[in-house]
């Protein structure tokens, strides 16, 4: 009897655990990320600054982007250079007009991102929480939907 009941509460224990995928944080709303958004699923993750022009033009192009690869196992995620939080990163992604989810706490030690000191600078990760690509400077929704279909092809 106790043998078997350690057998099932190691079952039950290993499926809780199984079930905790990385703590993400929350978004721009002070929304908690689920995992499963990132865990497993391509990303495309842009470090965007309130001062960056060129981040700014870019942001329309992120939104189209995050609008053309729903329901694709891809995601696109925004973080702010300048570790913004709570109510002031809300303002900055409104006033920017970022639809996309913005990450609140940075995710490069989960992804091994290399820090960079120019903007915009977007990373491409794989299912396996790979960075497969770095661009550099402002992109397009076309340029980006490129590289995830060479990179995933």
């Amino acid at each position: 009897m106790t043998r078997r009941l350690i057998g099932v509460l190691a079952i039950i224990t290993t499926l809780l655990l199984s079930g905790c995928g990385n703590d993400y944080g929350v978004d721009q709303y002070g929304k908690k990320v689920a995992s499963e958004r990132l865990d497993k699923q391509w990303a495309v993750v842009n470090y965007w600054a309130e001062w960056c022009g060129p981040c700014r033009t870019e942001i329309p192009e992120l939104n189209a982007l995050a609008e053309q690869l729903k329901g694709q196992n891809v995601g696109v995620f925004g973080v702010n250079f300048d570790n913004v939080q709570g109510e002031e990163l809300k303002a900055a992604s409104e006033k920017l007009g970022i639809k996309f989810t913005v990450l609140a706490q940075n995710p490069e030690e989960i992804f091994d991102i290399p820090r960079s000191e120019a903007l915009p600078v977007t990373y491409i990760i794989d299912d396996k929480g790979k960075v497969r690509e770095q661009l550099m400077g402002e992109q397009t929704a076309q340029g980006v939907l490129a590289k995830l279909k060479a990179l995933r092809g």
